[in-house]
């Protein structure tokens, strides 16, 4: 069944009370994502439930993160745009 990407949806579900947090998600990348976690770190990350189009997993809040905007200087934009220019003109000329 092919959803929506209104339909994709993910939720995250945990409380003050407990170490565990859920996630539902009907999202294939994040189901992806997530599942790339439960092979790599199997005792922090479980697939709980699923079906044909969604998964549930649990893991510590711990694994839960909240991270401010990254802001960078006109320096480090400039310095990033002649990494990419310098990238593109390294593949152009190995073609």
């Amino acid at each position: 069944m092919k959803l929506t990407r209104y339909e994709q949806e993910t939720i995250i579900n945990f409380n003050a009370d407990e170490k565990m947090a859920t996630l539902y998600t009907r999202d294939p990348a994040v189901m992806r994502k997530v599942d790339t976690l439960v092979i790599e770190y199997p005792d922090t990350f479980k697939c709980i439930g699923e079906t044909d189009i969604d998964k549930t997993y649990e893991m510590p809040k711990s694994a839960i993160t909240y991270r401010k905007p990254r802001k960078l200087s006109e320096e480090q934009r400039d310095a990033a745009r002649k990494r990419i220019k310098n990238l593109k003109i390294f593949k152009e000329s190995s073609k």
